[in-house]
């Protein structure tokens, strides 16, 4: 009897064991639960794969822009003008158009000057004032013509002559002088017409005249010594 006092049968609990036994359980369970959480959020972000950056375009650098070069001044210029108002020239405007863009583009074509055709009237006297102003500047003075009385009124302009005169820069003097005659026979583009008394079209007759320009402008450059090509 005094035994069974001391020692517990095997079927009988201890309760502060139990307890202690419990708690124990709990905070596993907890400790459990708490890792669980804190893992799953580490492995969802440890899934989670990220897109590599596009690669930034080097930009291409700008060709540096080259300076333009100067333009250099012509050494001289022609001013190339005809007396349209002339008492004795009552001829069409286009066919004083076509004997000044003819000697302009000789002018242009066959040296290195400027040339500065106009559309205005210029006479004699203002073409020697203008030279007189300026020390590089000839003015070429065109006058159209006819050698017989009365061909200019009649509707023949197969006679037509154009009368050039080159007033020197800056004194005003004649430089050279001289006269071009219509001829369908030098070397260009043909506007074919028929000839004779007042024969051709108005563009067949100013294609002729602008032929006879592109003729005085040659004279001038051999006189003046200035028939010299462009070089660009």
């Amino acid at each position: 009897m005094v035994l069974q006092s001391h020692f517990a049968t095997p079927g009988s609990s201890n309760p502060k064991m139990n307890s202690r036994n419990t708690i124990r359980a709990i905070c596993i369970c907890l400790a459990v639960l708490l890792y669980s959480f804190s893992a799953q959020p580490q492995s969802g972000r440890r899934q989670q794969r990220t897109e590599p950056a596009a690669p930034v375009p080097t930009p291409t650098p700008e060709p540096t822009p080259k300076p333009k070069a100067e333009e250099k001044e012509p050494d001289q210029i022609f001013l190339v003008g005809a007396d349209r108002n002339s008492t004795y020239s009552i001829y069409p405007s286009s066919f004083f158009d076509a004997v000044v863009v003819g000697c302009a583009e000789a002018l242009s074509r066959g040296s290195s000057a400027g040339v500065d055709p106009t559309s205005k009237s210029v006479d004699r006297g203002e073409a020697i004032k203008r030279a007189k102003q300026d020390n590089k500047t000839y003015v070429v003075y065109l006058e159209l013509s006819a050698p017989t009385m009365g061909s200019s009124s009649n509707g023949s302009y197969d006679q037509i002559e154009v009368g050039y005169t080159v007033f020197a820069p800056g004194t005003g003097k004649v430089a050279t002088s001289g006269r071009a005659y219509q001829s369908s026979n030098r070397a260009g583009p043909v506007v074919v017409g028929p000839t004779g008394t007042g024969g051709g079209g108005a563009l067949y007759r100013e294609q002729i005249l602008k032929r006879a320009g592109e003729q005085a402008g040659e004279r001038i450059l051999r006189a003046l010594h200035l028939d010299i090509p462009r070089t660009n």
